[in-house]
């Protein structure tokens, strides 16, 4: 009596998974990915000072405020005139109560231009005030 399990050469499952495809659309994967990350990062380039410092951790999306060294401020990535930035700020403050701001300057802004915009974020009712700085290199 035969049954429907036969042991034939001809009818056994191949048990092997060819992963030479999978391979190449990795490879192919990670070089559009090495291409692209460095294009990914925008912003305003500006050299911030360094210091040692911990991380500051945020729920929301916190606004950041950048000063670049030809003293032009910017609102993420968005261009607007000293004498706006506090109105502005108000605004932001009514519409995300609780916001964290973040103030970014280049390291060649004089201290006092970067303090007045300190100074119209507070004005603005903004409590929630943070510097960005670039960590020390060799210290831990």
């Amino acid at each position: 009596m035969e049954t429907g399990n036969s042991s034939s050469p001809d009818r056994r499952p191949m048990s092997q998974i060819n992963v030479t495809p999978l391979v190449d659309v990795m490879l192919v994967l990670l070089i559009i990915f090495m291409v692209t990350a460095p294009m990914m990062t925008a912003g305003i380039d500006v050299n911030l000072p360094k210091v040692e410092a911990s991380a500051v951790s945020a729920k929301d999306e916190p606004i950041v405020i950048t000063i670049d060294r030809n003293k032009r401020v910017y609102i993420n990535d968005r261009a607007l005139s000293a004498a706006d930035l506090r109105n502005k700020l108000d605004a932001i403050r009514r519409n995300r109560p609780g916001v964290t701001v973040l103030l970014k300057a280049d390291e060649s802004v004089p201290y006092g231009h970067v303090m007045s915009a300190m100074a119209d974020i507070r004005k603005a009712g903004i409590e929630k005030v943070g510097m960005m700085t670039e960590p020390l290199e060799g210290r831990r």
